[in-house]
């Protein structure tokens, strides 16, 4: 890569890699704040924590159009700088309140990044194929060290220095962030002015949605949406179910090690092994139809929130099997609901169509943390377990609907993508 690339794409890795690093920390402080704030009960405390993964995803249309208004840097600096300032107001709460508040802040600034991100690749770089790989490496990165780091640190360290020092990497990225220097319209510098464009009118964005939700995309957004229902609701709620299992009980640490808590290792572990599973994804993609790819994915995963019904019951070897082929399967169908919004919409409206797509995997799929909190604080685990399922069961019966339409939608979309190109 050259100078330019190289630059961008240190200062994208570095953003998202946070991003995650602080998303993927949160459900490791909910098993403390459960304890903590016992007096609450898991139903609030899962509608505490929706308030702040809510916004993630909400945020991501208007993330969007100020990114197109201000320019994508800046946006990315705002996010940094953001999220880092977040989690110091958790630090220094001293309540429920003060918690709630810096989780809606952190994800408000978290809500910038894909967008801005995204947009900063696509307009800055020449090789977009390696950058994006290494951004979606980077990412991964960001889920398994959040959690790993969150973990190790709580067995000395109360919550409050923990979720400080989990910040540090955040202002040093911003310092990183500020003294950068590179073309943000590099790659595009022939057909784009380098100042920020205009954002987008309200009536432009009204028409090209009703456009866009009048198509095939409508069906896909549905599949994001309980797609990311299904990732939300899990990944929050694991590590707290882990910690109560037999099998953690059971296990007997050397003497020096009875703070480590097993299952925070196990949660960060089925992370690691998602990086394999999202690789393997993507290079399933260059041979299957996403439609297809989703509805088998689906049916996989819904499988596997069965299984963890007997398995909670089981052995420390039959948990931790169950976790790893979780982990695998939950990353792998990610590339193909990316892969199906390139097919499903027109090139010249890409941008917004994915926009939509955050709006549905992030800010509609945190439902599923006040839902999964009612369940567990209401019923049983095996309850809340049959529920995620059903989010997959319904992903699966979506993107079946779409196999039986594949030919009409992709054949049209494929047309529209080849006249864009030519």
């Amino acid at each position: 890569m050259e100078g330019n690339d190289r630059a961008i794409a240190g200062f994208t890795m570095a953003g998202h890699a946070l991003v995650h690093w602080f998303e993927t920390s949160i459900p490791i402080f909910l098993v403390v704040w459960l304890a903590e704030f016992d007096e609450i009960g898991v139903a609030l405390m899962g509608l505490v924590v929706a308030l702040g993964y809510a916004p993630f995803g909400l945020g991501a249309l208007p993330a969007g159009i100020l990114a197109d208004r201000y320019g994508p840097k800046r946006l990315v600096l705002v996010c940094l700088g953001g999220m880092s300032a977040a989690f110091l107001v958790i630090a220094a709460s001293p309540s429920i309140y003060g918690i709630a508040l810096g989780l809606v802040l952190w994800g408000v600034a978290a809500s910038i990044y894909h967008p801005a991100g995204l947009a900063l690749i696509s307009t800055g770089v020449e090789e977009r194929g390696t950058v994006f790989a290494w951004h979606g490496i980077a990412g991964n990165v960001g889920i398994a060290l959040g959690p790993f780091v969150a973990a190790t640190l709580l067995i000395g360290l109360e919550w409050q220095f923990v979720a400080a020092i989990l910040a540090i990497p955040g202002v040093i990225a911003l310092a990183y962030g500020l003294s950068a220097e590179f073309d943000p319209t590099a790659a595009v510098e022939n057909d784009v002015d380098a100042a920020p464009a205009e954002s987008l009118s309200l009536s432009e964005l009204v028409s090209n949605s009703r456009a866009l939700f009048a198509s095939a995309f409508a069906i896909v957004f549905v599949i994001v949406t309980f797609e990311g229902l299904y990732y939300r609701g899990m990944l929050t709620y694991l590590p707290e179910i882990l910690h109560g299992l037999p099998a953690m009980d059971a296990l007997a640490l050397p003497a020096g090690l009875e703070g480590i808590e097993p299952a925070d290792y196990i949660y960060v572990g089925l992370l690691v092994v998602g990086m394999a599973g999202q690789y393997a994804g993507g290079k399933l993609t260059d041979r299957l139809e996403p439609a297809r790819g989703l509805a088998a994915l689906f049916a996989v995963l819904a499988a596997l929130a069965v299984a963890f019904v007997p398995v909670t019951g089981m052995g420390l070897a039959s948990v931790v099997a169950l976790c790893g082929v979780f982990g695998f399967f939950l990353f792998a169908i990610q590339p193909f609901y990316q892969d199906a919004v390139a097919v499903y919409t027109p090139a010249d409206t890409r941008g917004l169509s994915y926009g939509y797509t955050y709006l549905g995997e992030f800010g509609f799929g945190a439902a599923s943390i006040a839902i999964g909190g009612f369940v567990l604080g209401g019923f049983s685990t095996g309850a809340f377990f049959l529920v995620v399922a059903g989010f997959a069961v319904a992903g699966a019966l979506l993107s079946a609907a779409l196999v039986v339409g594949l030919d009409r939608f992709v054949g049209e979309n494929r047309a529209l993508e080849t006249g864009a190109d030519d």
